[in-house]
C-alpha cells in the first residue's frame, strides 16, 4: 500500500536546454552541475530530466538507439573535464567551428555533433598517455562488456552506412551474425573504431556518476526517465531480435485532442516501437529489463516510467509509421485488406471484458514488480499514467506505492469540479505540463482564445480548464472575465502546485519565468523539436535580473509550502 513520504519540489528541464558560459551549443553535464548548486540554494528537492540515452538521427530522447548507452552530446568537453583533451587543440577547433555562434539560439545538432566528435577523437588519441585513466577505462570495458561490445559495434556499423536504420543496411551486414563475422574478419582494422565508442561511453558514465555524487552531497535528487519502448533502429533490436515482436508497432489509441492530425484522430499515434516478447524475456529472468534498470539507477535517484500503461496493454499497429499515409483515409475493411487482415488494437487484450481487464492487470503487476525488484531500493519509481487510463491502473499503482501523474486541470471529481491539491494522495506526482505540452502561459492564452471558437466543444473545454486552473489556484475572477496571463496568476498556480499533498510537485523551469519555449510537439517531425534552449545561463539564474528575482520568490514559496 502507499505510504506517506516527504513532499519534494522539483524542476523539469531537458539537459539540451541548459546554457552555461562555455558550453558547445548544447546543455551538458557542466551545466547540470551548476543547476544542482542552484537547486540546493533554492530549496528544491529534485531535478527532473528527459531520457539521456544515446540517440540517432532525429535527436529525440524518446527514440534511443540503446537501452543503456548514454548520449555523448551531454558530455562536458573542456580540457579540465576531460584531462586527455589538450587546451591548444580545444581552442583551435572551437575557433574554427565557431563554438561562440553555436551558443546562440537553438541547438544545431549537425554542427554540435561535428564539434564534439572532433574533440572526443582527439581526446581518445591521447588516452594511452594517461596510465591511471587508461586502467579505469579498461576496467569499465571489462565490467560492461555485456552491453557495451554490441553497442560499440552498432555505432561502427552506423558509420559504415551513415544512419541507424539497419533494415536498409548492406546485405552482408544486416544481421547480428553477419556483423560479428565482419568484425572478426576485420580484426585490428576495426578494433580501434570500436574502442573509441567504448571510450565515449566511459566518459559519459564517469561524468554522470560524478554528477550523482555531487547532487547527493548537496541534498538534491536526480530524476531520470525510462521510456516504455526502445527504437526499432537500435542496437538492442539488431543484436537481440528474439526479445522483440517485430510484427507490431506500439503507440496510443485514437485521440480527438490532436485536432490538426487526422491520422491520430482516426487511428491513433503510431510510435514505431517494436513490442516485447514477454514470454522470451521471462524465460531468462527479464535480464534485458533488469540491466536497463540497474544502469539507470547508477545515475538517478528517481526515475519516471514513460507510458506505464504499456506494461498492462499497449495499443499496437500492424504497420510501421512510414506506411501511415497509406492507411490514413481507409475504412476498416480497406485497412484490414492492406495490413494482412489485421487492424490496430490493444495487445495483449482490449479492456472489453472483466476477464481481459484481469489479465491486463496481472501482466502489469508482474512487469512492474520486476522493475521495482530491479531498482532494489536504489531509486524511487514514478509512473507516467496519462492518456486513456483503464480503471484498474491507478488503484494498482497506489497498491505498489508508485506515484502516478496528476495534471491539475485534468483532475475532475466526477461532479464537474477540480480536485483540490489537498485531496491528492501523497503517492502522486503533480504538474501542469510535461515536455509534450504547452507551457503554462501558452496554455492559458490558448484557452482564452478558444472561448471565442465557433466550435461548441472547444468552448466548453476552454471554459472548464480555465475554471479548473483558477479554482485550483484559489483565483477568483468575475463571470467570463478571464484575464491575460500575468505574474500574479503564474505565482498562484505554482504555489498551489507546491501546496498540494502530492509527494512530488514539479513544473518546467521555463514556467517559473512565464516563457513560452516548447520542447516537443508530439507527432511533428520538425527541427524545432528537442532544440529549444533557455535564454539565460545557469549562472544568470542565480545572479542576473530578472531571473534571480523569480528564483528568490520560488525559494520563499518552497519554504511557505513546507516542501
Amino acid at each position: 500500500m502507499s505510504s506517506n513520504q516527504p513532499r519534494r519540489a522539483g524542476i523539469l528541464i531537458p539537459v539540451f536546454a541548459l546554457r552555461s558560459a562555455g558550453d558547445l551549443g548544447i546543455g551538458d553535464t557542466g551545466a547540470v552541475r551548476q543547476l544542482i548548486d542552484w537547486a540546493a540554494e533554492t530549496g528544491l528537492g529534485f531535478l527532473q530530466f528527459l531520457p539521456i540515452n544515446a540517440t540517432g538521427g532525429d535527436s529525440s530522447p524518446y527514440n534511443a538507439i540503446s537501452s543503456v548507452a548514454l548520449d555523448h552530446l551531454t558530455l562536458e568537453l573542456m580540457p579540465g573535464a576531460v584531462p586527455e583533451l589538450d587546451e591548444k587543440f580545444f581552442n583551435t577547433v572551437c575557433g574554427v567551428l565557431r563554438a561562440d555562434l553555436l551558443r546562440q539560439g537553438a541547438v544545431n545538432y549537425p554542427k554540435v555533433r561535428r564539434l564534439k566528435n572532433m574533440l572526443l577523437r582527439r581526446a581518445f588519441s591521447q588516452i594511452e598517455s594517461q596510465a591511471a585513466r587508461m586502467a579505469e577505462f579498461e576496467a569499465f570495458c571489462e565490467r560492461e562488456a555485456a552491453w557495451l561490445d554490441d553497442f560499440c559495434l552498432f555505432k561502427v556499423l552506423m558509420e559504415e552506412h551513415g544512419h541507424e536504420d539497419w533494415t536498409n543496411w548492406r546485405e552482408e551486414l544486416n544481421t547480428a551474425a553477419k556483423a560479428r563475422a565482419w568484425r572478426d574478419a576485420k580484426g585490428d582494422e576495426i578494433d580501434d573504431r570500436i574502442l573509441f565508442h567504448a571510450y565515449v561511453q566511459w566518459l559519459c558514465f564517469s561524468q554522470w556518476r560524478g554528477l550523482r555524487a555531487h547532487a547527493d552531497a548537496k541534498g538534491i535528487r536526480l530524476m531520470g526517465d525510462i521510456p516504455f519502448g526502445i527504437s526499432w533502429c537500435s542496437a538492442d533490436v539488431f543484436f537481440q531480435p528474439e526479445q522483440f515482436d517485430l510484427e507490431w508497432c506500439g503507440g496510443a489509441p485514437p485521440e480527438t485532442y490532436f485536432k490538426d492530425d487526422y491520422f491520430v484522430q482516426r487511428w491513433g499515434q503510431n510510435w514505431g516501437i517494436p513490442l516485447y516478447r514477454w514470454d522470451v524475456m521471462e524465460r531468462d529472468g527479464f535480464q534485458w529489463w533488469r540491466q536497463r534498470t540497474r544502469m539507470l539507477t547508477e545515475i538517478f535517484d528517481i526515475f519516471r516510467i514513460d507510458h506505464v500503461l504499456g506494461f498492462y496493454r499497449i495499443y499496437s499497429f500492424p504497420w510501421r509509421p512510414a506506411r501511415n499515409a497509406e492507411f490514413c483515409h481507409l475504412d476498416d475493411d480497406g485497412a484490414r485488406a492492406r495490413a494482412g487482415g489485421r487492424l490496430p488494437r490493444f495487445i495483449e487484450n482490449d479492456d472489453d471484458t472483466a476477464e481481459h481487464k484481469a489479465a491486463n492487470l496481472a501482466s502489469g503487476d508482474k512487469y512492474l514488480r520486476m522493475i521495482l525488484a530491479a531498482a532494489d531500493g536504489r531509486a524511487e519509481v514514478v509512473a507516467e499514467d496519462l492518456g486513456t487510463v483503464p480503471d484498474y491502473v491507478r488503484p494498482h499503482l497506489l497498491s505498489l506505492d508508485v506515484p502516478g501523474f496528476k495534471v491539475c486541470h485534468w483532475e475532475d471529481d466526477g461532479k464537474g469540479r477540480v480536485v483540490m491539491g489537498g485531496d491528492y494522495d501523497n503517492c502522486a506526482f503533480t504538474t501542469y505540463a510535461t515536455h509534450d505540452h504547452e507551457p503554462m502561459r501558452t496554455h492559458w492564452e490558448h484557452r482564452r482564445r478558444d472561448l471565442d471558437s465557433a466550435d461548441d466543444a472547444t468552448r466548453v473545454v476552454a471554459e472548464m480548464e480555465l475554471r479548473f486552473l483558477s479554482d485550483f489556484a484559489g483565483l477568483r475572477f468575475s463571470a467570463g472575465g478571464w484575464p491575460e496571463y500575468d505574474g500574479h496568476i503564474r505565482h498562484a498556480l505554482i504555489e498551489a502546485l507546491l501546496t498540494s499533498n502530492a509527494r512530488f510537485a514539479a513544473f518546467m523551469l521555463t514556467d517559473l519565468f512565464g516563457l513560452e519555449d516548447r520542447f516537443n510537439v508530439p507527432g511533428i517531425a520538425a527541427d524545432s523539436n528537442w532544440s529549444a534552449r533557455l535564454p539565460m545561463t545557469v549562472a544568470e539564474l542565480r545572479h542576473a535580473t530578472p531571473w534571480k528575482d523569480e528564483c528568490a520568490w520560488l525559494k520563499k514559496a518552497v519554504q511557505r509550502t513546507e516542501r
